[in-house]
Formats: C-alpha cells, sequence, structure tokens
C-alpha cells in the first residue's frame, strides 16, 4: 500500500536543536506500522507515621503486673498512664491514646503481614499482593509543590523489603512500595548537605530534562498540521503529558536553585550521623532527629519511620532488644506477652521506646512556629498492626500535636471495633488541609477526636 503524505512511521520523533529528540506515542497516521492501542493555620501543617510491629505488653488487668499493660488505666479525661507509657506524661495534654481501631482488611491476613497496610488500609495474602496509595502520600501529593522534597521515608532496614513483609510504611498511587532510607548521613547529605550521589545524579538528568522539553516542542508545531482530527487530539493529549513532565521538572529545578536551610551549630552538634542499628537509642534519636530538622526547616511537610517491620529476627530491627541489653529478640520477646516474666520485659520494651518517641515530641515541643510549636502543627501518628503478637485487633495507637489543626486531645479514647482506622485517616488528611470525604474503607471521620 501507498504511503500516504500524513503517514508517520512508528519510530518518528519530535526533533529539537542540538540533535535532542523525543519519541513520538503510537497514532492512527502509523497504523500500518502498529496496532492500535497569619493564624494558627498560617504555619506549614504536617503529617507523621512511625510503626513497630509484633505488637505490645497486655498482661490480664487483674495481673500483678497489670502496670505493664500498654494501654492505660481509665477512660476518657480520668485515664492513667501505666508504666509502659509513663515517659509520655509530660505530654498528656499534646495527645490521645486511642483503643479499639484496627482495618478490617487486616483482621483477615495473617498474623505477620499487616504492617505493609499499616498506613493504606488494603487487603493482601499469599495470592493478592497488589496494594494501595498510603495516606501520607495522598497528603504529600497536595503539598508537593510546595517543598523541595514531598516525603521523607524512613526505615530501620531500608528499601522496601518483601511483600507483607515490607520496610517501607509509604506506597504511591500505583500501590509500589517507596524505598526509604536507612544511613542517617546519606540522608543528612540529601536533605541538608551537597547531596548525595542519587540527588547529584537526579539534579543533572532534571537538567537535561529541562532542556530536551524546550527543544522539541518547536517541532510539534510543524507536526501537528499534518495530522488527521483525531490523531491531533491523541497529540494533544500526549503533548499535555508533557507539559505535565515540564511543569514538575520546573518544580524540581526550583528547588534545586534554592540554596539548601543552613543549621545552628546546635542543630549539628546534636546529630550523631556515625549512628547505625548496632546502638538502637542513639540511632533512633538520630532518624528522630532528622526528622525534626525536615520539618523544622520546611524541607518537607511529611514524613513516615518503620521502626521495626513485620520480618522475623534476622531485621535490623529485630535485633534492637537484645543490643539495648534484653535476652530475646523482638520477635521472641513479643511471644511472651501472657507469662509473667515474658510481660515485664516487653512492657520494659514498650518504656523504651515510649522514651525514644518522648525525645521526638520534646524536639518539635522546642520549636516555637506562629502561635505554637512545631508540633501544635504537626499530626503525628504512632503504633502497631498488632496488639499483642499476631492479634490484628485493637492495634495501640497514638496520636500526637496538632493542636492548633483542630484536635483535641488529653484523653483515652476507647471506640467500637465496627469503626474502621481508615476514618482516623480522613479526619488527619481534613486536618492537614486535603479535604476528603473517604479513605479505603471509611465510613466517615472520626469527630471524637476534634470535639472536646
Amino acid at each position: 500500500m501507498a504511503r500516504k503524505s500524513w503517514h508517520l512511521n512508528r519510530r518518528t520523533f519530535l526533533m529539537g536543536t542540538g540533535g535532542v529528540s523525543l519519541a513520538l506515542p503510537w497514532m492512527e497516521c502509523m497504523a500500518d506500522a502498529a496496532p492500535a492501542t497569619a493564624s494558627a493555620t498560617d504555619s506549614p501543617r504536617r503529617l507523621c507515621a512511625m510503626y513497630w510491629g509484633f505488637g505490645i505488653g497486655l498482661p490480664k488487668e487483674d495481673s500483678e503486673h497489670a502496670n505493664w499493660r500498654w494501654f492505660p488505666k481509665g477512660e476518657g479525661r480520668d485515664f492513667e498512664f501505666t508504666d509502659s507509657l509513663r515517659p509520655l506524661e509530660c505530654f498528656r495534654d499534646d495527645l490521645t491514646v486511642l483503643g479499639g481501631l484496627s482495618h478490617p482488611n487486616g483482621r483477615k491476613m495473617g498474623g505477620h503481614d499487616t504492617g505493609d497496610t499499616f498506613l493504606t488500609g488494603a487487603f493482601l495474602n499469599n495470592q493478592y499482593l497488589e496494594n494501595t496509595i498510603s495516606v501520607d502520600q495522598v497528603a504529600a501529593a497536595s503539598v508537593s509543590d510546595q517543598t523541595r522534597f514531598s516525603s521523607l521515608v524512613l526505615s530501620t532496614d531500608g528499601g522496601v523489603g518483601e511483600p507483607t513483609r515490607s520496610s517501607t510504611l509509604s506506597y504511591n498511587d500505583k500501590g509500589r512500595p517507596m524505598p526509604a532510607m536507612h544511613q542517617p548521613q546519606q540522608i543528612f547529605d540529601r536533605f541538608f548537605g551537597a547531596g548525595d550521589a542519587d540527588s547529584i545524579a537526579q539534579r543533572r538528568r532534571l537538567k537535561s530534562a529541562s532542556k530536551m522539553l524546550d527543544r522539541v516542542l518547536e517541532d510539534s508545531r510543524s507536526l501537528n498540521r499534518r495530522l488527521g482530527k483525531q490523531d491531533q487530539e491523541k497529540f494533544a493529549e500526549y503533548l499535555a503529558s508533557v507539559r505535565q513532565i515540564e511543569q514538575r521538572v520546573e518544580r524540581s529545578q526550583r528547588w534545586l536553585e534554592i540554596p539548601r536551610p543552613e543549621l545552628r551549630d546546635e542543630e549539628r552538634d546534636m546529630l550523631s550521623l556515625e549512628s547505625d542499628d548496632k546502638a538502637p537509642r542513639l540511632f533512633m534519636r538520630t532518624m528522630y532527629d532528622l526528622m525534626y530538622l525536615a520539618f523544622r526547616t520546611d524541607s518537607t511537610r511529611v514524613a513516615t519511620y518503620q521502626i521495626t517491620n513485620m520480618a522475623d529476627a534476622s531485621s535490623n530491627a529485630g535485633k534492637f532488644p537484645q543490643l539495648e541489653g534484653f535476652k530475646s529478640n523482638l520477635h521472641g520477646l513479643a511471644h511472651g506477652w501472657n507469662k509473667p516474666e515474658g510481660a515485664v520485659k516487653l512492657g520494659q520494651w514498650d518504656q523504651f521506646m515510649a522514651e525514644q518517641f518522648s525525645y521526638f515530641l520534646r524536639r518539635l515541643a522546642s520549636a516555637q512556629e506562629g502561635n505554637g510549636s512545631v508540633l501544635d502543627h504537626s499530626l503525628i501518628l504512632y503504633g502497631s498492626s498488632n496488639s499483642t503478637t499476631h492479634h490484628n485487633h485493637n492495634y495501640p495507637l497514638i496520636l500526637a500535636g496538632g493542636s492548633n489543626l483542630g484536635l483535641q486531645h488529653g484523653r483515652y479514647l476507647k471506640l467500637g471495633s465496627d469503626v474502621p482506622m481508615a476514618n482516623l485517616f480522613v479526619t488527619l488528611l481534613n486536618c492537614f488541609g486535603k479535604e476528603t470525604e473517604a479513605f479505603a474503607d471509611s465510613t466517615g471521620e472520626l469527630s471524637e477526636l476534634t470535639h472536646a
């Protein structure tokens, strides 16, 4: 068949100056070559989530070790912290302990499998491993053009891990895991230094991409005149997507031109960038310090930190208790929750974790901002997807901060099992400024959090 003047070879490129080219999408004119296919809320709002695996100590309420139960005594405003959460007493008016919440899908999953879905509420099993977007990334997308980094994703083990044993809490809009960083020096270099190797390479790519888009779009005008109506529409859609990429490149390029925030000497001195997972207390506090600095400098407004995952004792964080003087790894320690000596040991580990969380809250509360502190403008979720080992009900959860964003604190709220945890996420997104009616399997907001 004779080729018409408006036929294009499927390998046609838009050509620009300097030899720059951009491949075209398939269009009908290629049919013979391819098939058809100043107030309190003026300050930045922030969202942060921390997670640990394998659950908590929950000895019986009438046992001699009841004071090592993770959940407080009492209810509402008349609650009393047990020894497990005693380090948080000084933040009593800045936090709410939540009991009874869980993900309905999580109740149908294996006891080791729910860390992946802590922030998504999705259902996973051995045959179905497709996750959904995590709540932090919904928030991040709504403010991605306002900070240098859309989010900070951290974990003790780094990377993404394996399905149902993920080493990241964050999932993109396709449900794919977002790799977590776990080396303090790398995190510091990327956020506050000249940049690590990956960000330096990205800088070069962004500059190259920007030049390419500027050059090839000139050739698009002459090509468009040669196309039929349907192909013009398809070509317009393609160029629209190119323009979206160009806008993202321009936003990224703009941040490349802005100097990274300079830290005060005392802030640099507080960091122990050489810390590693062989010193859990130092490592965890360094990660908390990095999140604090990222928020204080407005380098990002969204962060996640998976302190421990749901893998077995081979994970880095699984050995944390042993490195802090406990006789067992985290998995073994968690299995002793219902034994007299085990309940005390697990409660002491819960207390150790609460001490590090209290340290983070203290850092945020110490940074004044507007008519409050960074803590007052931050939504901080701390918890696990197990209550006792392998039991995916009654998640132990603490929500802190956000007093200038509408949250009412100073309570222990016991909620019914008919309330999905996704209701909490709807509330967090609305407080964050991302108007949301539904997330995952939510049935509404958790209005108890915003009404005294």
